[in-house]
């Protein structure tokens, strides 16, 4: 299918404006460039409860924000949710219209996670940031109203890279157990030369560039790209992973690696579900403003992830 018409006005408009390379951006150019993306985000239509909380983090406590669909009584399914921003950007603040998206159209509460940033906070402190806090999160479910046995960890783009490495070290370390891993657009592998990656490394919002920006600001001197803590397709046993849902678009350089994550997690006996919005760019269900077809990609995010953490006398389907 080809590029939408509305995202390529989009890209169109963006071009004009010639850009800098990714290389040659601070980290504070990067988070100022993602934040303006990112108020294209627009605002779901049904409300959300929102509340600022903090939890003890492993060197020191860390923000989080709890937003819940309008109208949500009861204890309800759960997600702890990472932002996208290549581990470098993003913040509870410039993700907070997905984060109402994702509590509107899945029936869900969402606990968004303010996680330490590269390069003041280099590999592995995100991760443990993420691990520590789904820990703490998973043993104080009722007191965010949230059904622990119905609680999954989700994120998008690094964030999602993010979300699949605590699911990895959680297994592994026997941490708590999930109910589902939700990936949307996610870097699977950051050492990966994927088909989507060499046809679409420039052009197409997130390019080769910025990936190399955020990777070289995120990794410390000696660490490894092909690491599973940083790359988490590469890890070599994904038996007992949580059930997955995972949803990329077609024109995202990122797409390929998560399809074959997808299809690595079905092998190893995961449930998963597997989805490809056609026409679609890297970041377009967070600039609904803009691109549309957000709207209609957030029922679709949302029916998946209510077949797959059911509210209360709904029947569970993994498909």
């Amino acid at each position: 299918m080809p590029l939408d018409p509305r995202v390529q006005r989009f890209l169109t408009r963006l071009a004009a404006l010639n850009p800098p390379g990714a290389l040659s951006l601070s980290v504070a150019a990067r988070r100022d460039a993602l934040a303006h993306l990112l108020s294209f985000a627009g605002s779901p239509a049904g409300a959300t409860i929102v509340e600022d909380r903090v939890l003890p983090g492993p060197e020191g406590p860390l923000a989080l924000r709890l937003y819940g669909p309008g109208g949500a009584v009861g204890e309800l399914p759960g997600l702890i949710y990472f932002h996208g921003g290549g581990l470098v950007a993003g913040s509870l603040d410039t993700h907070d219209g997905i984060c109402r998206c994702l509590a509107d159209s899945s029936g869900c509460r969402v606990v968004s996670v303010d996680y330490r940033l590269a390069p003041e906070h280099r590999f592995p402190a995100a991760v443990a940031d993420g691990c520590a806090a789904v820990a703490w999160i998973a043993a104080q479910a009722a007191g965010f109203g949230i059904d622990r046995d119905r609680l999954g960890v989700c994120g998008d783009s690094a964030g999602a890279t993010l979300a699949a490495v605590v699911c990895q070290r959680l297994l592994l370390e026997g941490g708590p157990p999930l109910a589902l891993q939700f990936l949307l657009c996610p870097i699977m592998d950051f050492a990966a030369q994927s088909e989507s990656r060499r046809t679409l490394a420039s052009g197409y919002l997130v390019d080769e560039e910025t990936l190399q920006h955020d990777i070289l600001h995120y990794l410390g001197p000696g660490a490894d790209a092909a690491d599973p803590r940083v790359s988490p397709l590469r890890a070599a046993d994904l038996r007992g992973l949580p059930p997955a849902c995972i949803h990329t678009a077609e024109f995202d350089p990122l797409r390929d690696e998560g399809a074959a994550y997808a299809q690595r997690l079905q092998q190893a006996g995961v449930a998963t579900r597997y989805c490809c919005h056609s026409g679609m760019i890297h970041l377009f269900y967070g600039m609904g403003a803009v691109i549309p077809y957000a709207a209609t990609a957030w029922q679709l995010i949302g029916a998946d992830i209510r077949a797959m953490l059911p509210l209360p006398g709904a029947a569970r389907s993994t498909r």
